[in-house]
Protein backbone atom coordinates (compact mmCIF):
# COMPACT_ATOMS: atom_id res chain seq x y z
CA UNK A 1 0.00 0.00 0.00
CA UNK A 2 1.36 3.38 -0.99
CA UNK A 3 0.57 6.63 0.78
CA UNK A 4 -1.10 9.45 -1.05
CA UNK A 5 1.14 12.40 -1.77
CA UNK A 6 -0.45 15.80 -1.35
CA UNK A 7 0.78 18.82 -3.19
CA UNK A 8 -0.34 22.29 -4.01
CA UNK A 9 0.13 24.90 -6.67
CA UNK A 10 1.35 28.13 -5.14
CA UNK A 11 0.70 30.42 -8.15
CA UNK A 12 -2.73 30.70 -9.75
CA UNK A 13 -5.34 33.26 -10.68
CA UNK A 14 -9.04 33.08 -11.21
CA UNK A 15 -12.23 35.00 -11.65
CA UNK A 16 -15.76 34.26 -10.49
CA UNK A 17 -18.55 36.16 -12.21
CA UNK A 18 -21.91 36.09 -10.45
CA UNK A 19 -25.37 36.84 -11.79
CA UNK A 20 -28.70 37.71 -10.23
CA UNK A 21 -29.33 33.96 -9.96
CA UNK A 22 -26.53 32.01 -8.23
CA UNK A 23 -26.88 29.33 -10.93
CA UNK A 24 -25.63 31.88 -13.50
CA UNK A 25 -22.24 32.00 -11.72
CA UNK A 26 -19.23 31.18 -13.89
CA UNK A 27 -15.55 30.80 -13.04
CA UNK A 28 -12.23 30.62 -14.83
CA UNK A 29 -8.93 29.55 -13.29
CA UNK A 30 -5.36 29.41 -14.58
CA UNK A 31 -2.74 27.48 -12.61
CA UNK A 32 1.02 28.01 -13.01
CA UNK A 33 2.38 24.45 -13.12
CA UNK A 34 5.91 25.58 -12.31
CA UNK A 35 4.64 26.37 -8.80
CA UNK A 36 3.91 22.75 -7.82
CA UNK A 37 5.00 21.95 -4.27
CA UNK A 38 4.72 18.45 -2.81
CA UNK A 39 7.33 19.08 -0.12
CA UNK A 40 10.01 17.17 -2.06
CA UNK A 41 12.13 19.10 -4.58
CA UNK A 42 13.20 16.00 -6.56
CA UNK A 43 9.58 14.83 -6.90
CA UNK A 44 8.45 18.35 -7.89
CA UNK A 45 11.16 18.53 -10.58
CA UNK A 46 10.12 15.08 -11.86
CA UNK A 47 6.47 16.17 -12.06
CA UNK A 48 7.51 19.31 -14.00
CA UNK A 49 9.53 17.19 -16.48
CA UNK A 50 8.46 15.91 -19.90
CA UNK A 51 7.54 12.59 -18.25
CA UNK A 52 4.55 14.19 -16.53
CA UNK A 53 3.41 17.83 -16.81
CA UNK A 54 6.07 19.03 -19.30
CA UNK A 55 5.90 22.59 -17.93
CA UNK A 56 8.51 23.94 -20.37
CA UNK A 57 6.01 23.34 -23.18
CA UNK A 58 2.70 23.55 -21.23
CA UNK A 59 3.22 25.99 -18.32
CA UNK A 60 -0.41 26.29 -17.25
CA UNK A 61 -3.61 24.36 -16.62
CA UNK A 62 -6.95 26.06 -17.18
CA UNK A 63 -10.49 25.42 -15.98
CA UNK A 64 -13.61 27.11 -17.27
CA UNK A 65 -17.00 26.44 -15.74
CA UNK A 66 -19.92 26.06 -18.12
CA UNK A 67 -22.83 25.56 -15.73
CA UNK A 68 -23.88 25.29 -12.11
CA UNK A 69 -26.67 23.21 -10.60
CA UNK A 70 -27.84 22.51 -7.06
CA UNK A 71 -26.81 19.23 -5.41
CA UNK A 72 -28.38 18.92 -1.96
CA UNK A 73 -26.78 21.56 0.25
CA UNK A 74 -23.98 22.11 -2.31
CA UNK A 75 -23.64 22.62 -6.06
CA UNK A 76 -22.12 20.83 -9.03
CA UNK A 77 -20.08 22.94 -11.43
CA UNK A 78 -19.78 21.58 -14.94
CA UNK A 79 -16.70 22.74 -16.77
CA UNK A 80 -13.74 22.06 -19.00
CA UNK A 81 -10.22 21.32 -17.77
CA UNK A 82 -7.28 21.77 -20.14
CA UNK A 83 -3.93 20.09 -19.42
CA UNK A 84 -1.20 19.80 -22.08
CA UNK A 85 -3.57 21.25 -24.73
CA UNK A 86 -6.07 18.44 -24.07
CA UNK A 87 -9.52 19.45 -22.83
CA UNK A 88 -12.01 17.19 -21.05
CA UNK A 89 -15.18 17.82 -19.08
CA UNK A 90 -14.74 18.13 -15.33
CA UNK A 91 -17.45 18.27 -12.69
CA UNK A 92 -16.57 19.83 -9.37
CA UNK A 93 -18.68 19.53 -6.22
CA UNK A 94 -18.81 23.02 -4.74
CA UNK A 95 -19.63 23.92 -1.12
CA UNK A 96 -20.39 27.57 -0.39
CA UNK A 97 -19.19 28.71 3.05
CA UNK A 98 -20.69 32.20 3.07
CA UNK A 99 -19.84 35.86 2.62
CA UNK A 100 -18.11 38.23 5.03
CA UNK A 101 -18.70 41.95 4.58
CA UNK A 102 -16.88 43.92 5.58
CA UNK A 103 -13.80 41.77 5.92
CA UNK A 104 -10.82 43.09 7.96
CA UNK A 105 -9.74 45.21 4.95
CA UNK A 106 -13.20 46.71 4.30
CA UNK A 107 -14.04 44.48 1.34
CA UNK A 108 -16.49 41.69 0.64
CA UNK A 109 -15.11 38.15 0.71
CA UNK A 110 -16.69 34.77 -0.12
CA UNK A 111 -15.41 31.31 0.81
CA UNK A 112 -15.98 28.02 -0.95
CA UNK A 113 -14.49 24.59 -1.44
CA UNK A 114 -14.53 22.39 -4.53
CA UNK A 115 -13.57 18.77 -5.08
CA UNK A 116 -13.23 16.56 -8.12
CA UNK A 117 -11.20 13.78 -9.67
CA UNK A 118 -9.42 13.30 -12.98
CA UNK A 119 -7.52 10.51 -14.67
CA UNK A 120 -4.10 11.89 -15.67
CA UNK A 121 -3.96 9.57 -18.70
CA UNK A 122 -7.01 11.33 -20.20
CA UNK A 123 -4.75 14.37 -20.58
CA UNK A 124 -1.77 12.59 -22.12
CA UNK A 125 0.15 12.25 -18.85
CA UNK A 126 0.81 8.56 -19.37
CA UNK A 127 4.38 7.92 -18.15
CA UNK A 128 4.40 5.02 -15.69
CA UNK A 129 7.02 3.58 -13.36
CA UNK A 130 5.80 0.23 -12.00
CA UNK A 131 6.45 -0.74 -8.40
CA UNK A 132 7.94 -4.15 -7.56
CA UNK A 133 4.87 -5.22 -5.58
CA UNK A 134 2.39 -3.91 -8.16
CA UNK A 135 0.93 -0.49 -8.75
CA UNK A 136 2.54 2.66 -10.08
CA UNK A 137 4.77 5.37 -8.61
CA UNK A 138 2.15 7.94 -9.71
CA UNK A 139 -1.46 6.72 -9.68
CA UNK A 140 -3.80 7.34 -12.59
CA UNK A 141 -6.50 9.04 -10.52
CA UNK A 142 -5.74 12.51 -9.21
CA UNK A 143 -8.00 13.99 -6.54
CA UNK A 144 -8.55 17.74 -6.67
CA UNK A 145 -9.27 19.80 -3.54
CA UNK A 146 -9.70 23.54 -3.91
CA UNK A 147 -10.07 25.99 -1.04
CA UNK A 148 -11.14 29.31 -2.48
CA UNK A 149 -11.42 32.77 -0.99
CA UNK A 150 -12.77 35.32 -3.46
CA UNK A 151 -12.75 39.10 -3.00
CA UNK A 152 -15.43 41.24 -4.65
CA UNK A 153 -14.03 43.61 -7.26
CA UNK A 154 -16.01 46.81 -7.77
Amino acid sequence: LMAKVRGQFEKFEGEIVTGEDVLDTRATVTVDLTSINTGNQDRDNDLRSASYLEVDKYPTVTYRSTGLKPDGDAYVADGELTIRETTHPLQLRVEFHGIVSPDPWGGTRAGLSATGEINRKDFGVSFDIPLDGGGLVVGEKIQLHLEIEAVLQQ
